[in-house]
């Protein structure tokens, strides 16, 4: 943590705050083309450094310093027995995106994560001590104004919707990245991806992760922009894993999932509506599973603070009856770690859920949320699975459904255009069904603090 408070420090004094900064979710997305013909100020000289005559050719480098205090405490209703867990995680990006012409680039990003002091060791999520984070190349085969077509190769991060099924998982210390080809075409109000993708086994040392040499994940994802009504995606998603396991079984499995939302989010009412079905083969048997969410808020944008209110129900299967030959088990694919919360202690897998919640910009650089989640087994003959869709809680014979309560408050501050900073708390109140199955069952307590600078 010294060492990020050193760099922190050094990067606050050498960069200007004033300049203009275009930071993304996806560091590959950002656009640094107009800062050609821009002052010639030190942030600048970085974010485009000419490599032809004509300034045709040019490079473009960034990077990211996070560090995270994380505070536990019964993180598994005191199942485990640790109780009070306080840790540090600490994330660095830095990233190189080479234009070599109008038509083709490459991309390059070194990603270094660290634990310290978690007492049961670091989760998968947090430590990898470097690792290509992504490595690809564009080349743009159509290149129209109102036409693109451009195909991606090599490592690469995913990111689609709401998150709720592929998600670059920002939350956690770690993000998720894929090897493999994407085809990417836009026309007008239309996008469309394709993708044949390969996951990888991590691993916590340098360059030691392990990819795997078959096609695991592949599918399709389109969007239609509907002027003054909203954003409709549908989506197909195939996969292929080994040994998964579900508390119906432990065996390979081969899913297709059909989807397609409905959104819009801005002043006055918003919405985002979800709904899934997946089928395939698990253990000899047959996949019936699904999902159905939906989110409906309003947006007070005359009001100060743009105050919005937000009501969410989801609906996600879980298997009926053990031993059937039909496995009725949602998985989540690669969700967002904290669709449910930003550390929720139950996955999006098996569960009933109604969750409002409220937002409010208290000035133009804090905005504060509060939520509340109740949580209700959606079958009585499936358990408990954590955020990553892995089983958790078995359901032990257990008729109880409702499995607890989540409070939650959230504040973020935007110190200036290259730092900000976010803490919440997170209470859980366990239900009927925690305390039916975990003896002498304890309710769980969550806070984080995190520190974040891009460049």
């Amino acid at each position: 943590m010294k060492n990020l408070t050193v760099i922190l420090l050094f990067l606050q004094i050498l960069i200007p705050v004033q300049l203009f900064a275009q930071f993304k979710l996806m560091r590959f997305d950002e656009d640094y083309s107009s800062f050609k013909d821009s002052a010639d100020t030190f942030y600048n000289s970085v974010k485009y450094i000419p490599l032809s005559e004509k300034k045709e050719s040019y490079l473009s480098l960034g990077g990211e310093a996070r560090g995270e205090f994380v505070y536990f405490n019964n993180e598994d209703w005191g199942r485990l027995g640790i109780g009070s867990n306080p840790f540090l995680i600490q994330r660095y990006n830095v990233h190189a995106d080479w234009h070599l012409s109008s038509r083709l680039r490459i991309f390059g990003q070194l990603r270094s994560a660290w634990e310290n002091g978690r007492k049961n060791g670091p989760r998968p999520i947090d430590e990898d001590h470097l690792n290509i984070q992504n490595f690809f190349i564009d080349a743009d085969i159509i290149k129209k104004d109102k036409e693109k077509l451009t195909v991606r190769l090599g490592r690469q991060e995913l990111d689609y919707g709401s998150g709720r099924l592929i998600s670059v998982r920002e939350g956690p210390n770690l993000r998720l990245y894929f090897d493999g080809l994407k085809f990417m075409y836009k026309r007008g109000n239309f996008k469309s991806d394709a993708f044949i993708m390969m996951a990888s086994d991590i691993n916590t040392g340098v360059f030691d992760n392990k990819a795997s040499k078959s096609v695991n994940l592949w599918g399709s994802y389109n969007t239609f922009i509907l002027p003054h009504s909203g954003n409709l995606e549908l989506y197909y998603l195939g996969i292929h894993r080994k040994n998964v396991r579900f508390e119906d079984g432990i065996s390979d499995e081969n899913r297709h999932t059909l989807g397609g939302r409905f959104w819009r989010y801005g002043g006055g009412f918003i919405y985002n509506f979800e709904a899934a079905y997946q089928l395939g083969g698990f253990n000899k048997g047959n996949i019936s599973a699904w999902t159905a969410s939906a989110d409906v808020g309003y947006m007070f944008e005359n009001v100060k603070g743009k105050p919005t209110i937000n009501l969410r129900n989801d609906y996600i299967s879980g298997d009926r009856q053990k031993g059937d030959g039909k496995l009725g088990t949602f998985n989540p694919l690669y969700p967002k770690g904290g669709y449910f919360g930003f550390n929720p202690q139950i996955g999006p897998v098996n569960l009933i859920d109604i969750h409002p919640y409220a937002t409010v910009d208290v000035n133009s650089k804090i905005t504060v949320q509060a939520d509340v989640v109740f949580n209700w087994r959606y079958s009585t003959q499936d358990g408990i699975y954590r955020p990553s869709g892995t089983l958790s809680l078995p359901s032990s014979n257990s008729a109880k459904k409702y499995i607890g309560t989540a409070f939650l408050g959230s504040f973020n501050y935007k110190i200036n255009q290259f730092f900000t900073f976010n803490t919440g708390v997170q209470y859980f109140k366990t239900g009927a069904f925690v305390d039916d199955v975990i003896n002498d069952d304890k309710d769980g307590l969550f806070i984080n603090s995190r520190i974040v600078f891009k460049f």
